[in-house]
């Protein structure tokens, strides 16, 4: 999986794949390149099926700022709107495979999570966050509605009226206030950030990688589907998952009192 990015690095091990945003300098302010070398890591991770769960973070002291505005500036706020859409749509196509992805993702946020980089913990399955974590929906301070997703995510973590309040605002909040709202799962010190977070990735890197993939999809589709269409897709799902090796692994670990040895297959 190694390949050569600028502005974020990719590794591999024991079945956990992390995205590290690696922009320091500007506390990983997302700009184009950035966009494309995530966008290129996700279809590698996704490709992987060695890769069981992912972990977000970011190098330095920022998860992400949000995006480069200079670089808004002398690119993207001069582009024509057909080339700004253009680009914009470049973007989705990875956010959503990043959403869907049919593995566990965790967002391991240190420092600020902003703007873009609030929605991109967001887009994650699972957020920890150290203790000084800071975050913000920080578009309406530069006189931008959201982007990746942040208003389709927001609400339903926080709830329609509070996800509007805090876009409208574009207040910053701390780790706590995050995870009594429902964005953040744990907050943690900052020394045990990593620690914790590799604790669960690799945790559920062992778990039956199939079946939390459908979960997953049946979760993140529960708020649009009928009840009808989402039972049909639970049969589905719960039949498929029935033939699996991990089902058979899972069943027979239970009947023998011992842990299951889980595959991802």
């Amino acid at each position: 999986m190694s390949m050569d990015y600028t502005t974020i690095i990719l590794t591999k091990q024991s079945g956990v794949a992390m995205i590290k945003f690696n922009r320091p300098e500007v506390l990983n302010a997302f700009d184009h390149v950035m966009g494309k070398e995530i966008g290129s890591a996700v279809a590698k991770i996704s490709d992987d099926p060695e890769v069981r769960c992912v972990i977000l973070t970011g190098a330095g002291r920022a998860f992400c700022a949000g995006g480069d505005i200079k670089g808004l500036l002398s690119g993207f706020g001069s582009f024509s709107p057909d080339e700004r859409r253009a680009q914009m749509k470049n973007i989705h196509r990875w956010l959503i495979e990043l959403i869907n992805l049919d593995r566990p993702v965790i967002a391991a946020v240190n420092g600020y999570a902003v703007g873009a980089g609030m929605s991109l913990a967001m887009a994650a399955d699972i957020i920890i966050a150290e203790e000084d974590a800071k975050f913000a929906q920080s578009f309406v301070g530069i006189g931008l509605a959201p982007d990746l997703a942040g208003s389709y995510l927001l609400p339903r973590l926080v709830g329609l009226n509070k996800a509007k309040e805090l876009t409208f605002t574009g207040e910053t909040f701390d780790a706590q206030t995050a995870q009594r709202l429902g964005i953040v799962n744990q907050v943690v010190p900052a020394e045990e950030l990593e620690q914790v977070t590799w604790q669960l990735a690799l945790r559920l890197a062992q778990g039956p990688t199939k079946a939390i993939g459908l979960a997953k999809a049946m979760l993140n589709k529960s708020f649009e589907t009928d009840l009808t269409t989402f039972l049909d897709n639970e049969a589905s799902y719960q039949t498929f998952c029935a033939g699996t090796e991990d089902f058979r692994e899972g069943a027979q670990a239970f009947i023998e009192k011992r842990k299951p040895e889980f595959k991802g297959k």
